[in-house]
């Protein structure tokens, strides 16, 4: 995957005009994201894509919604991005008002060890 560069998330032009692009570590990191804020039936193409973290934005955080988010997150990234990583730790808390998402995966194609932190602000 070295020297290939994929489209950058969120879309958007890079100073020389052009689509930005990224590396393909970050891009599977872009991948993560995209898949924990895509609510299931969002993607016309792909019904079942998505983990719908974006629903926590609504409603208020209590810790049963902390576990069921937890429980989401990993069948999600078990389910689409099985062949892009493998899951090696998942953490989901509580603080306050937001929810803390501590990804650590092992990129198939790389081999790199690496982690995504993903905060969602929710409702008090």
């Amino acid at each position: 995957m070295t020297g290939i560069f994929h489209t950058d998330y969120p879309y958007r032009l890079a100073s020389d005009g052009m689509t930005a692009r990224t590396r393909y570590e970050d891009h599977v990191r872009d991948l993560i994201e995209q898949l924990l804020f895509t609510r299931p039936g969002e993607r016309l193409v792909r019904p079942a894509l998505g983990c719908g973290l974006a629903d926590l934005l609504f409603a208020p955080l209590t810790p049963e919604s902390a576990d069921a988010a937890r429980t989401a997150i990993d069948l999600a990234l078990q389910r689409h991005l099985a062949q892009e990583i493998e899951l090696r730790g998942l953490d989901v808390r509580m603080e306050g008002s937001a929810l803390f998402i501590d990804i650590r995966y092992r990129i198939r194609a790389t081999g790199s060890e690496t982690s995504a932190e993903i905060v969602v602000e929710g409702l008090a």
